[in-house]
């Protein structure tokens, strides 16, 4: 039987901190969301000039990235109007999403749950997610 990893408040506050510290780098205000593996929040940032619109996109990006054990930027290609799967983000009430910037936790290929974060590019978003899981695994390492 596989052991499903599960995030702990700790583990949310260590990953919340992981990605603010990459936003204040990265130079943009963001809404920062941890999920669990079945995409409910644990835990959420919103940074002072967070935009007030990324608040939802964020946990939106956390619970395609944790439910579907994938980058939400790899739907993209698929998502977009002449994708094989156009009308996906429709899906879930419309909470699935298929621009960058969610990420799942993975675990020894168990997920964990996902981070979501909205305020700036796609590709700043991911980035500031991947940050957020780095900071949790060099600290679960420890």
């Amino acid at each position: 039987m596989r052991k499903i990893p599960k995030l702990e408040l700790e583990d949310v506050k260590v990953i919340l901190a992981g990605s603010e510290a990459e936003a204040r780098k990265v130079g943009v205000d963001m809404d920062i969301a941890v999920v669990d593996d079945g995409g409910h929040l644990l835990g959420f940032a919103r940074m002072d000039r967070a935009k007030v619109t990324g608040v939802q996109i964020a946990m939106d990006k956390a619970f395609t990235a944790a439910c579907t054990r994938k980058l939400t930027a790899d739907y993209k290609p698929v998502g977009s109007p002449d994708g094989m799967a156009f009308g996906i983000h429709s899906s879930h009430q419309g909470r699935f999403t298929i621009y960058g910037g969610g990420v799942p936790i993975l675990i020894d290929g168990e997920c964990a749950g996902g981070v979501g974060c909205s305020s700036g590019s796609p590709e700043q978003d991911e980035q500031v997610a991947r940050a957020g899981i780095d900071a949790w695994l060099k600290n679960v390492k420890k």
